[in-house]
């Protein structure tokens, strides 16, 4: 399991756009990754919005929101929640097994495997500076603006 002072793990993964995004593109300013379960469902939906509405606390920060949704899935939620930021697609999961919150979860009784909502602050040359594990949609994009001050 990843965590805080470990390298980020190597990703090779589509955007909304069909852009290869990898570490090296994350390189030169602290990244907020956060792994989200599904695009345009209530919590989601919750977390994807006050990141946008935070933005302005992340004047050195990317942020970078990795589900395992499509490409064209993500394009549908940027464009109906006017989202300002990156969305990736772990369609295979791999990213998210790599950073641990690839995890069995449970629903009316029946399990599944999904991704536990956490958040990894990265630093400038992709080392994890803080993890954030099963995250709480409401106020968490704050909680995450107050640890980059």
């Amino acid at each position: 399991m990843l965590k805080e002072g470990d390298r980020f793990p190597e990703f090779s993964l589509q955007d909304q756009d069909g852009k290869t995004v990898t570490n090296a593109d994350l390189m030169g300013q602290k990244t907020v990754v956060y792994f989200y379960p599904k695009d345009d469902t209530p919590g989601c939906t919750v977390e994807a919005c006050e990141f946008r509405d935070m933005a302005p606390s992340f004047p050195n920060a990317r942020v970078i929101g990795v589900s395992p949704d499509k490409p064209r899935a993500h394009v549908k939620f940027i464009a109906k929640f006017n989202l300002n930021f990156t969305l990736l697609a772990d369609t295979e999961h791999k990213l998210a097994e790599d950073c641990g919150v690839w995890v069995e979860k449970s629903m009316y009784g029946k399990k599944y495997m999904g991704v536990e909502r956490s958040t990894f602050l990265l630093d400038e040359e992709g080392q994890v500076l803080k993890i954030w594990r099963k995250v709480k949609p409401e106020g968490h994009a704050k909680e995450v603006a107050s640890a980059l001050v």
